[in-house]
């Protein structure tokens, strides 16, 4: 699987990692869990990321695959999102987290400590950011980034306190491409793409999602109606995924699954390359005519 170096860090991450909330929303048992990380492991892959408030996911990834720690970086992120629950952005309650996240996930240390969508208000009050430089000088984490989206993700870029960001990107929400990637590559900052594949809402076709979280994804794509995306799913979904990992300034795409043989047909997608430039371009300009000012990137 291909490497490349997560901004400023010493982290030379797979392109490909493997993101943590579904497990915990769809109650994957502990064995599917052990089996899909152990399999993704063995093939290459080298990033696990999850979040102290996805439910039991910190407690699964622990459980799999703790005995393996030296094999891959380990992510996760603190505070709650509101989409989740009420925010508590207080340091003290920011550094109870990380401390009890070691914990769930078995470990002494992480690679990265990401704040998880706080308000461009919140980071510039300053507080949230010692609390995650308060866990890097204490050696619970080596690296501190910001997950989100829009001015707040812009101001985490130029606020120069973080050393990566993990951002919305994909064929259905390509605002972010505009609004700070150029700032993110001139900043060296390393970039984690979440829902690189848009949530394959092209699954649905013309039926409506009964999960909100899928809802404006799919509302989107009933007004950009991409070519790719009307035939074979799977080849959408490879379509999708090598568009996202070819935008300058991406160094890893961050997709969750409960199938242990999904990630290995993301991977096969990722062995033909980047997506080829006339492509690329043809979607970048297809949105750039159909899509709406007010689609900014999903939180």
């Amino acid at each position: 699987m291909e490497l490349r170096q997560l901004g400023r860090t010493d982290m030379r991450v797979s392109t490909l990692g493997f993101g943590g909330a579904e497990i915990g929303f769809e109650k994957a048992t502990q064995d599917t869990v052990t089996r899909l990380l152990d399999d993704a492991l063995d093939a290459g892959l080298n990033i696990i990321d999850t979040a102290e408030c996805y439910p039991n996911s910190e407690e699964l990834i622990g459980q799999a695959v703790a005995h393996r720690r030296k094999d891959f970086f380990l992510f996760t992120k603190c505070g709650h999102p509101v989409v989740y629950t009420d925010a508590d952005w207080r340091p003290e309650s920011l550094l109870k987290t990380i401390e009890r996240s070691l914990a769930r996930l078995k470990t002494d240390r992480l690679d990265l400590v990401q704040l998880h969508t706080c308000t461009e208000a919140d980071l510039r009050k300053g507080d949230v950011i010692s609390a995650l430089q308060k866990a890097r000088d204490k050696g619970q984490t080596r690296y501190i980034g910001y997950s989100g989206d829009g001015n707040a993700a812009k101001y985490a870029i130029e606020c120069g306190a973080f050393d990566t960001l993990q951002t919305s990107l994909s064929v259905m929400d390509q605002d972010n491409i505009d609004v700070f990637m150029p700032l993110a590559v001139e900043k060296q900052i390393g970039v984690i793409v979440k829902r690189p594949l848009g949530n394959v809402v092209w699954k649905y076709k013309d039926q409506r999602p009964t999960m909100p979280y899928h809802v404006p994804y799919w509302e989107r794509l009933q007004k950009l109606k991409y070519d790719f995306t009307a035939g074979d799913p799977a080849a959408a979904a490879a379509t999708a995924l090598r568009f996202t990992l070819s935008i300058p300034g991406v160094h890893t795409a961050i997709v969750g699954t409960t199938k242990p043989g999904r990630w290995r047909d993301n991977a096969a997608a990722l062995a033909a390359g980047p997506l080829p430039q006339d492509q690329f371009d043809a979607i970048r300009q297809h949105w750039r005519k159909i899509a709406d000012p007010t689609w900014a990137g999903l939180t």
